[in-house]
């Protein structure tokens, strides 16, 4: 049986532990970082370390942040009128690529999952209702994915918003049932955006 060096073995062990890397692959991966020149590997460890440590939640919206607000937040351009409820920051970004939406948003960390133990009091919606209370939005757009889980915190999220003067709203069918913003062509995700729908 080959040795290998417990350094090798432990950063194969590591990278496989990533989401949608398998043993193998993290193998090629790891003989890749050993393949290049030291400075970009250490460069990518470098940037790992700078997420970790500078990365943190906007304390407005969830969205990821260096500063305490977002980019987003902190724009003045934006329509202060229009919120658009996402379940994850990658959300945040497939919609903004589009160009067309410039409103703000709310990220949730995630959706309404029982079955794995994911409830209300897991995800940001308390956040999203104090929003809601305090700010004047006209509009809410809830853009969770159209998955079972998706539609279903979107309408747990319509039940909690209720109360609230304000239309509230999900993007059109356009998006394909069980399909995932993130790996949404931007036209049809624009689409959706553009043409949503009273809920």
């Amino acid at each position: 049986m080959v040795q290998i060096s417990e350094s090798v073995s432990t950063l194969i062990d590591q990278l496989a532990r990533l989401p949608g890397i398998g043993k193998k692959t993290a193998e090629r991966l790891a003989y890749h970082l050993l393949r290049v020149h030291k400075s970009e590997a250490l460069a990518l460890a470098e940037a790992i370390r700078n997420v970790r440590e500078n990365v943190r939640y906007c304390s407005v919206c969830y969205n990821l942040a260096e500063e305490d607000r977002c980019a987003i937040c902190q724009d003045p351009k934006r329509d202060q009128g229009l919120l658009c409820v996402v379940e994850q920051p990658r959300d945040l970004i497939a919609i903004e690529q589009t160009g067309a939406y410039h409103g703000l948003y709310h990220v949730l960390l995630g959706r309404l999952a029982p079955l794995e133990g994911i409830g209300p009091d897991q995800l940001t919606m308390e956040a999203l209702l104090r929003r809601v209370e305090e700010g004047e939005f006209r509009e809410i757009i809830l853009a969770t994915n159209p998955t079972v889980e998706g539609d279903g915190t979107a309408l747990f999220l319509s039940n909690q918003l209720a109360r609230f003067p304000v239309q509230l709203t999900r993007p059109a069918r356009g998006l394909t049932t069980g399909s995932v913003l993130e790996f949404t062509n931007k036209e049809i995700l624009a689409d959706a955006i553009s043409d949503r729908q009273k809920l």
